[in-house]
């Protein structure tokens, strides 16, 4: 098993696999995308940020054709009802019954519909994540913008994570532009505060 899941001495509640995640992870993802797809299956992002091994995971993913709400049509500066595709993931170890975290997220519809791959679930866990995806409709990224805040977690949310009580959640908001400044995917994260470390390096430019 691997050494970033250890039990505690205490049988009321082992510890949890803990996550480290930081920015570099989307640089790392990109440049992955270009990699034939035998390369890129041998991990992803979750094993990067937990240390475990992708025989430790069980993963599982729903995708539903939404519109966009008033708050995601601002995200993506579209209309209101514009077609998305909405995708929610949810990956645990498997000697838990808790997930790592709690993830939706949206694409625009009109975007990737010339694959129809991109639009079945059955494809999940495809092998790159969401970068290697777009690249198979020519769409590379430029940026990404991260928001991070935090609150008591919702009933449903203290239960799907299997929170203590008093723990609270971090809410990660991530925004992709592509290189031709438009918005192509907009996630929402929801983290367990007790087994979560977000970690950011800011390398700066020499004089």
């Amino acid at each position: 098993m691997s050494q970033a899941y250890e039990e505690t001495t205490d049988v009321r509640r082992p510890r949890r696999a803990p996550a480290v995640r930081d920015n570099s992870r989307h640089q790392w993802e990109k440049d992955r995308a270009r990699r034939p797809a035998d390369a890129r299956a041998g991990s992803g992002a979750t094993e990067r940020d937990t240390g475990l091994a992708t025989r430790d995971l069980v993963f599982s993913a729903k995708y539903r054709r939404t519109e966009a709400t008033p708050e995601l049509a601002e995200a993506f500066g579209v209309p209101l009802g514009t077609p998305l595709l909405e995708r929610t993931y949810r990956t645990r170890h498997s000697g838990e019954s808790a997930p790592l975290s709690l993830v939706t997220s949206y694409l625009r519809r009109d975007l990737i519909e010339a694959e129809p791959r991109l639009l079945d679930e059955t494809n999940e866990p495809w092998p790159g994540g969401t970068q290697s995806q777009l690249h198979t409709v020519g769409i590379e990224l430029d940026r990404v913008e991260e928001r991070v805040t935090a609150r008591p977690p919702t009933a449903q949310e203290a239960l799907d994570l299997d929170l203590p009580p008093g723990t609270p959640v971090l809410l990660l908001r991530k925004t992709s532009y592509d290189i031709h400044d438009r918005v192509v995917d907009v996630a929402f994260t929801t983290l367990p505060g007790d087994r979560t470390e977000l970690r950011f390096t800011t390398r700066l430019e020499r004089w």
